[in-house]
């Protein structure tokens, strides 16, 4: 997203330098969801259409749904109409997460980044979104930031990082093979000291 620069090396996007590209046009292509959700006081049509001009209801509807997220909005007074308190005070953080999956199907990114993004959801929506995920991902470069292995386990490509510093990479069965830290919190399904970043 470009929110800080680079260090040393290039970040490339399709072989482009991100330094080249102007950061309205490399945001527009870039959908984030963070593990706090930022919502605004409004609708929640307002919030999931936010800067999405040509969003139509059954686009809404469909992304809602592939997020988990249309059924307990049908069940709000005014459904897509209800209004929101501020960062979605009104709704459980599991709700929240879930807006915020179905804002960022709505987009169409190309680049999909989800930072803890399902960090609030019961098992079971937990698993159904991992599906829906997974197909979304297909045609998106999609960057996962997780401490749970269960999240990033199917990644093409999985980065360990401690202490600031990648010290394995590799799929999920290649890592485990190596027997390093990855593979100990295979073992430990604890995943409390270390973050994982995977990208898909």
């Amino acid at each position: 997203m470009h929110l800080y620069q680079a260090e040393s090396g290039n970040i490339l996007i399709n072989d482009n330098n991100i330094e080249d590209i102007q950061i309205e046009t490399l945001r527009d292509k870039i959908a984030y969801i963070p593990q706090e959700t930022f919502l605004f006081s409004g609708s929640i049509f307002e919030n999931l259409t936010l800067g999405l001009d040509d969003a139509t209801m059954d686009d809404i509807i469909e992304a809602s749904k592939k997020a988990q997220a249309h059924e307990f909005i049908n069940k709000l007074p005014l459904r897509y109409e209800t209004r929101l308190e501020e960062n979605g005070a009104n709704l459980s953080g599991g709700q929240r997460q879930r807006l915020a999956i179905a804002r960022a199907m709505l987009k169409k990114p190309d680049i999909l980044i989800l930072d803890e993004a399902t960090s609030n959801l019961d098992a079971i929506t937990e698993r159904a979104l991992d599906k829906t995920i997974s197909e979304f991902s297909k045609d998106v470069t999609t960057i996962f930031i997780a401490h749970r292995l269960s999240t990033i386990k199917n990644c093409d490509k999985i980065y360990v990082l401690e202490d600031g510093k990648i010290i394995e990479s590799g799929d999920h069965a290649s890592l485990t093979a190596l027997g390093g830290k990855y593979a100990q919190l295979v073992k430990q399904q604890s995943l409390d000291t270390v973050d994982v970043k995977a990208t898909a």
